[in-house]
């Protein structure tokens, strides 16, 4: 309970601070973090794999599951394409194994069609040789994971400095129990309902308060919400998960969606832990602060990920 009202205490609060201010107060933060855990933690697999610049020169593969993995062969999303454009280039997280490169590209071609957007912003996918992160994210770690931000692209080409400052716009209302109908259009349902029709997406995660709306949308027609998963944060973008590509002995997987359109009493309890754990978060309490659990080890990771890490 104490992670969620941290999580959410802290979106609460961000979503209230001027959009300037709040980019560089997260890139500023975002920075001064990476370099903590690497002091902290020189040896963990997030900072061996967080330093990596350049994918390993390997037949492409997804290695292990989504959170607990890495990624050889990694290709990087063009950071401009004809109806895309990456965000937050500092942070070199636009990689990922060829599928998952092939399926935004297309994606993002069709964007225009279904929402009469320019394109699409895409945010953090995998580091170039997959692993776990120095700063957010406890998965995109085997390169078919990918963070869609729910603001529309410009029809103007952002520059260098727009994307690493450019804020997000939340889509959640203030209450958090909804969507905040200024924000939030029909395109959005359009947009998440063709990623959620494509076989090869296993799974998309939303803010609780997208997937209500989401519900509300659909209809009677709510079967393809199966996929589309609630979960803290995710009110910026959608997360995009991919399956493991056929064939693929060296991926895990997660097992196909069986607990139906997750419109009922599930979805209703996680708006209101999420309502409660920001405007009701509980006490801390006395005492010492309990240890940081230490970070995951490289041994914790499949062995093939030590042949990926030393790769040239």
């Amino acid at each position: 309970m104490r992670t969620i009202a941290r999580i959410a205490g802290s979106l609460a609060v961000l979503a209230l601070l001027p959009s300037a201010a709040l980019a560089q107060s997260t890139a500023d933060q975002e920075a001064k973090t990476r370099a903590a855990n690497i002091a902290a933690w020189p040896d963990a697999a997030r900072s061996l794999f967080g330093q990596k610049t350049e994918p390993a020169s390997m037949q492409a593969r997804a290695i292990g599951s989504y959170a607990r993995g890495c990624l050889a062969g990694a290709e990087a999303l063009p950071v401009d394409g004809p109806s895309w454009q990456v965000m937050r280039l500092n942070r070199n997280r636009n990689w990922g194994h060829p599928a998952l490169i092939d399926y935004l590209e297309k994606l993002a071609r069709d964007v225009p069609r279904i929402t009469g957007w320019a394109g699409l912003l895409v945010g953090d996918m995998s580091q170039p040789r997959g692993g776990p992160m120095l700063t957010g994210h406890a998965s995109h770690q085997i390169g078919l994971d990918a963070d869609v931000w729910l603001t529309p692209m410009p029809r103007g080409r952002l520059d260098r400095e727009q994307r690493e400052n450019m804020s997000a716009v939340n889509m959640a209302r203030s209450d958090w129990r909804d969507v905040d109908p200024r924000n939030w259009t029909p395109a959005h349902t359009r947009l998440i309902r063709a990623v959620a029709a494509e076989p090869k997406v296993e799974r998309i995660f939303v803010n609780p308060a997208i997937k209500v709306a989401l519900c509300r949308e659909a209809g009677a027609d709510k079967g393809w919400l199966d996929k589309v998963r609630p979960i803290w944060g995710h009110n910026y973008h959608f997360h995009i998960r991919l399956a493991c590509p056929a064939g693929m002995a060296s991926c895990q997987g997660q097992e196909p969606p069986n607990f139906g359109d997750g419109c009922g009493a599930e979805l209703s309890g996680w708006v209101e832990r999420q309502h409660d754990a920001i405007f009701n978060p509980p006490k801390p309490k006395p005492g010492p602060k309990p240890k940081p659990k230490p970070p995951m080890s490289l041994d914790a990771l499949p062995p093939e990920c030590r042949q990926v890490l030393v790769s040239r």
